[in-house]
């Protein structure tokens, strides 16, 4: 049940949904939280200043996070915020450039996590012409006159959190004890919050204004805590009439009185009993294949741990057979023998870090697969059909979509246990120095061509993944594969990949272009036939994420790692996934957050650029690094063209690569800042940024080039790198 807890939390307070509402996008919301992260907008709004103020309005990133642990009993008062005490919801103050400044983060007592309103027993009305921004998707909705409540409620994942709490009942610990939580002793009907009694006497006295609060026993207080008994389902339209319909169109529910007024007349309409009942077959049948696949997941996991116990012990025993073969040869051979010794230990490691590697990212896989397997269960037992079917399509989706992310390859061995070296002591003395690992075989005939399976060979972006087999029958032996691809305009084919694998992944192909590729074998014999040819085709957007492997430790991602911070004042680089080296190509990063005024910096840079400097500090990287009032550029530790303009919360920065003339620009704000920044570029460039902890921004990939800048000759995207 502990994996499902993720499914069960709002994404703006971290807390269980309470009263959560669906947005249009099939997320979840808590109706508290949708209130204080509206914005109100303009009646009239081009969509370029709609961009920039919903990205510069909107402050839910900045909501009290002591929030964030009240209603969770798993946390012990940490927020989400790379694990640091939050903020005392002080309200934040502005400095005249309009960045946000929170007071010190020290440990808050209970009393400054309470917000002073003035009381008047109903909820603020909701603004006109107000908008609100999907903390998941990022999706703009704009409300209509019925505000929030145009909104319909889940009453299927109220129903499973209720439970899923009642469950958590016996086990109720301390909120404010900051190592090992003691056991609740008290709950403030007023704090919502769950003391022990050192805690209580602490930070609860029973004077003042705390006199007035009412304590009561932990489990009367997990009571005091669940939902209403749910009532019969009403139209959100016509709230007298009840949901007895089922539009196939709208897929929502719908009442007799909808249907009268016209606005599902020509749609397709069915039985919300039979409708509920065909969804539940089919969440279900989705479920027993995804739950086979985490089924094969766990067994495959045990494969990949006995596979390290394996190669340790095979690596030591090789490692003792080579240091034995080596001290019977004469002096001179002892020079070689530590040459091959690093070589074993380096195919050592190298298989160790692949398979531990793997190991940890199919684990990450499994336990969110688990996760949405028992939050899918649970929903399966709701008898409120409207309620289920709200949710039912998305669920479905979810669920084909996570089916989908264990096949092609995902459940095969990256590498073998085995180590396939045996060291070739016939040689005489004077060939001792050309000495070398050799491959034996039993066979010395052309191996066969081998077969693409095509179920495994796939493109994401501007990189195919291409895996092979041999033929079932074939019994000679093969040494290695070799790879061609051609340049992906009808061109010549040239190498891409010589090694023993049978899977290989080609990164920085041109974009929407068409690539064809073939596979042949070789031994000691000779090189074999080709396999038949392969047509492949490329993204067309050159849309890309921010790479969390390659990433320094101390950089954060979220939002599909397309939001990053860092956990550290000093500045870490972090390099986008896909590499471009023709073309142009153009990027923005919206600024989320942005205190005490730090100076990150936005460019490109080489793979091996070095991650734990400021971007543009070595040679490898080309950068603008920009504060509150002005802007440099900087390549090799070189700082030039001083710029004034600086950068705020909501501000967007963007970055224009143009291979065609060989330039690099940037722009604040959608306005060119400084000159052009570097020349003469050529070779392959990954997007990168260098930031610390007082910053956090928002990628926007794939996106047309500004309308003042007119590119030079055109050429693709991307080449094979």
């Amino acid at each position: 049940m502990d994996e499902m807890e993720e499914e069960l939390k709002c994404p703006v307070c971290g807390s269980f949904f309470r009263e959560p509402i669906i947005l249009p996008c099939s997320h979840n919301i808590c109706l508290a939280c949708a209130r204080n992260i509206l914005v109100q907008t303009p009646e009239a709004e081009s969509p370029q200043s709609s961009r920039a103020s919903g990205s510069g309005v909107s402050d839910y990133d900045y909501l009290e996070l002591d929030k964030m642990s009240l209603y969770s009993e798993t946390d012990s008062g940490y927020g989400s915020y790379g694990g640091f005490v939050s903020a005392p919801t002080t309200p934040c103050q502005k400095s005249p450039n309009g960045v946000r400044v929170f007071p010190p983060t020290v440990p808050p007592p209970p009393l400054a996590q309470h917000h002073l309103l003035p009381h008047t027993g109903v909820l603020p009305p909701v603004p006109r012409n107000s908008c609100l921004t999907c903390p998941q998707c990022h999706r703009s909705l704009t409300l209509d006159d019925r505000g929030l409540r145009g909104f319909p409620k889940n009453r299927v994942l109220e129903g499973v959190v209720d439970r899923y709490q009642q469950s958590k009942a016996a086990a109720l610990k301390c909120q404010l004890c900051e190592k090992s939580p003691r056991e609740a002793t008290v709950m403030c009907e007023q704090c919502d919050v769950f003391y022990c009694d050192p805690c209580r006497l602490r930070c609860h006295p029973p004077r003042g204004p705390l006199a007035k609060h009412r304590l009561v026993p932990p489990a009367q207080g997990r009571i005091s805590r669940r939902t209403s008994p749910r009532k019969i389902s009403t139209c959100t339209e016509h709230e007298l009439e009840n949901l007895s319909m089922y539009c196939v169109q709208c897929k929502t529910p719908v009442c007799y009185q909808c249907l009268e007024d016209g606005k599902h007349s020509t749609h397709e309409v069915k039985a919300l009993g039979a409708m509920w009942k065909l969804h539940k077959g089919q969440l279900s049948q989705a479920l027993n294949v995804l739950s086979d696949r985490a089924t094969e997941a766990k067994e495959f996991l045990v494969q990949l741990r006995n596979m390290v116990q394996h190669i340790q012990e095979n690596g030591v025993e090789f490692e003792a057979c080579l240091v034995a073969q080596c001290d019977a040869l004469i002096e001179a051979l002892n020079r070689r023998k530590a040459q091959l010794l690093s070589r074993v230990t380096k195919e050592h490691e190298h298989k160790l870090l692949v398979v531990r590697d793997q190991i940890s990212h199919c684990t990450v896989k499994l336990r969110q697969t688990t996760g949405l397997m028992e939050y899918c269960l649970e929903v399966i037992k709701e008898n409120d059909p409207s309620g289920f079917l709200q949710i039912s399509d998305a669920l479905i989706r979810r669920v084909h979509m996570t089916e989908n992310q264990w096949g092609k390859g995902s459940l095969t061995p990256r590498m073998s246990s085995d180590f396939d070296l045996t060291l070739d002591s016939g040689p005489l003395l004077q060939t001792i120095q050309q000495l070398d690992f050799v491959q034996m075989k039993g066979e010395s005939l052309f191996p066969a061509a081998p077969i693409l399976q095509m179920e495994e060979c796939c493109t994401q972006t501007n990189s195919a993944t291409l895996s092979w087999k041999q033929p079932p029958l074939s019994t000679i032996a093969v040494d290695g594969y070799i790879l061609e691809l051609d340049d992906g305009n009808g061109g010549q084919f040239r190498e891409v990949y010589v090694g023993t694998e049978m899977i290989c992944t080609v990164d920085g192909l041109r974009f929407n272009s068409t690539y064809k590729s073939r596979v042949k074998a070789f031994n000691s014999s000779g090189v074999g036939q080709y396999s038949k040819t392969l047509v492949m085709q490329t993204s067309e957007i050159a849309w890309f994420t921010f790479d969390s492997v390659s990433a320094h430790p101390d950089i954060i991602l979220s939002n599909d790692n397309l939001t990053v911070t860092c956990n550290s004042y000093d500045d870490r680089v972090i390099m986008g996934n896909t590499g471009f080296s023709r073309g142009v190509h153009y990027w923005e990063m919206t600024i989320d957050r942005y205190d005490n005024h730090p100076d990150p910096a936005f460019g490109i840079a080489r793979a091996d650029v070095l991650k734990d400097v400021m971007l543009g500090k070595d040679d490898k990287a080309w950068a603008m690094y920009v504060d509150n009032n002005r802007s440099w550029f900087m390549h090799n530790n070189s700082h030039t063209n001083r710029t004034d303009g600086g950068i705020s919360k909501g501000a967007t920065v963007g970055v224009l690569l143009d291979f065609s003339r060989g330039i690099l620009l940037f722009l604040i704000n959608d306005e060119q800042q400084g000159p052009v920044a570097f020349n003469t570029l050529e070779g392959m460039y990954y997007p990168a940024i260098s930031l610390n902890r007082n910053v956090q921004v928002t990628l926007h990939s794939g996106l047309p080039v500004p309308d003042f800048y007119t590119p030079g000759e055109s050429e693709a995207a991307g080449s094979v790198c």
